[in-house]
This record gives structure tokens, C-alpha cells and sequence, in this order.
């Protein structure tokens, strides 16, 4: 039996659509599944756009592995630039949100230092104490993915958005 428990922590995108992030924690490892943005609409005058509170994430960064996404709604790479501008970490996805993301980091003028990785469904790796495996799911954007995530304690399936 393990000693660590494993952290589910949502800082964003529970009960309403944008700011998506989800982080999972175990001992030293630190994940991140999705960055997004939230447009709040005329109910917030003069607001544009919310992003998911990443104090903890910066408060941890010598611990944080990594950011996977699951596909390229803004609601899931919304955030993208303001979370590698304060993280140094890599990025995996499928081609298309790869794509994607690429021309919002090309705006925000650091792609160049990102460090973007496209993944293939069904190839697992490892990222420290996690192996992930990426798997289709169907969603109206081309390229969606759910992940599986081995951990110490079992498996997490984060499946993103779906649509049946």
C-alpha cells in the first residue's frame, strides 16, 4: 500500500462551460490536463475573458511535469500563453490542437520557447510517476482525446468533452 495520496484538484470548468483545468498530484508529480478561458458574457461588463487561479501551480512549479489537452476549444487552451508564460513546462496533444495552439503562442510571442509535443492515441509514455495513453473521443472539434492516466493508486480517465 502507498503512503501518498493521490490529489484531484479542478481549478476551473466544474458545473459551467470555460476556464477547464484539472491538476493531478502524487508525492512530487505534478500534472495539468487542459488550460482554458471563460468568456462570462454581459452578466461581468467590461470583463473579456476569465482564466483558471494557477497560484497553487506557480507556488509549485519545480514540481508541475507537464500539460496535456484533450482537444482545441478555447475553453481548454484559452489560457495556454498565461500558463507557459509562468510555467516552463511541456505540452502534449493531438496535431490539430497542437496546430491550434501554435498560433495562440505565436501571438503571444513565446512559441519558440514552448515546448509542444504531438502524441499518438494508444502510444503510452511516462511522465514521472504517471503513464499517460491518449484515446479518441468523439466531440465536435476534429482531434478531441480523452486521456488515460496510470497512477500509483489506479487509473484516472479524464475524457475531456464528448458528444455522442
Amino acid at each position: 500500500m502507498t503512503e501518498h495520496p493521490l490529489r484531484v484538484i479542478p481549478l476551473g470548468g466544474l458545473g459551467k462551460i470555460g476556464r477547464n483545468m484539472m491538476v493531478l498530484e502524487y508525492d512530487d508529480d505534478i500534472l495539468i490536463i487542459d488550460a482554458g478561458i471563460l468568456f462570462p458574457g454581459p452578466s461581468v461588463p467590461g470583463v473579456d475573458f476569465a482564466i483558471p487561479d494557477t497560484t497553487y501551480l506557480i507556488e509549485n512549479r519545480d514540481r508541475v511535469r507537464a500539460l496535456l489537452i484533450t482537444h482545441g476549444h478555447e475553453d481548454h487552451i484559452g489560457a495556454i500563453p498565461y500558463v507557459l508564460s509562468d510555467l516552463d513546462v511541456p505540452v502534449y496533444s493531438s496535431k490539430l490542437t497542437h496546430g491550434l495552439m501554435s498560433v495562440k503562442l505565436r501571438d503571444a510571442g513565446i512559441l519558440k520557447r514552448a515546448r509542444l509535443n504531438i502524441i499518438k492515441p494508444h502510444a503510452p509514455f511516462n511522465i514521472g510517476v504517471f503513464q499517460i495513453e491518449f484515446f479518441h473521443v468523439c466531440h465536435s472539434i476534429p482531434d478531441a482525446m480523452g486521456i488515460a492516466i496510470t497512477t500509483p493508486l489506479g487509473v484516472v480517465i479524464h475524457t475531456g468533452d464528448f458528444k455522442i
